[in-house]
C-alpha cells in the first residue's frame, strides 16, 4: 500500500488492507501561507494523490495557480470567492485539470481538498503538493 497519512506513527505496523483511522483534532496545523494553516489526512507519491484539510483567517487568498490535475473541494465554514462564482459552507466544487484560478476567502474559511495532481503557482511555478520521486521534486 502506497498511501499513508504523513507523520502519523499510530498507522505503522498496520496490515495493507485494514482501516486507517485518522484523529484529525489530534493532528497538528502545518503553516501553508500568510494567514493559512493545513492538515495532509492521506497522501499517495506514486498516484499523485492527496487530501489535505485547510483552514484560512479571513482575507487570506490562494495565489493565481493552474492545476495539473483535478481538484475537489468541499467547503466546511466560511466561503471561497473566485472570478467564475463562489462557494458557500455545505457546498463542494471541482476543477479540472489545466483549469486556471486565484482563491479570495474573504471571510476565512475550514475546506477539504482532495488533489489528483498538482497546483503551479503562476508566479513561482513552485507545485502543491508536490510528491516524492516526482521530476518536478528532483530539481527542488
Amino acid at each position: 500500500m502506497a498511501g499513508k497519512t504523513p507523520n502519523y506513527p499510530a498507522h505503522d505496523g498496520l496490515g495493507p488492507m485494514l482501516s486507517r483511522f485518522v484523529d484529525v483534532e489530534g493532528m497538528d496545523w502545518t503553516d501553508f501561507a500568510p494567514g493559512m494553516k493545513l492538515k495532509c489526512l492521506y497522501k499517495d507519491d506514486a498516484k499523485k494523490e492527496s487530501v489535505y484539510l485547510f483552514w484560512a483567517q479571513p482575507g487570506a487568498h490562494i495565489p493565481e495557480h493552474v492545476h495539473t490535475g483535478a481538484e475537489f473541494t468541499f467547503v466546511l465554514e466560511g466561503s471561497m470567492d473566485e472570478a467564475e462564482g463562489n462557494c458557500t459552507a455545505g457546498n463542494f466544487v471541482w476543477r479540472p485539470y489545466h483549469s486556471k484560478h486565484t482563491v479570495q476567502l474573504p471571510n476565512g474559511a475550514k475546506f477539504l481538498t482532495f488533489f489528483q495532481g498538482s497546483a503551479q503557482r503562476t508566479a513561482t511555478g513552485n507545485l502543491f503538493p508536490s510528491y516524492e520521486g516526482s521530476a518536478a521534486n528532483a530539481a527542488e
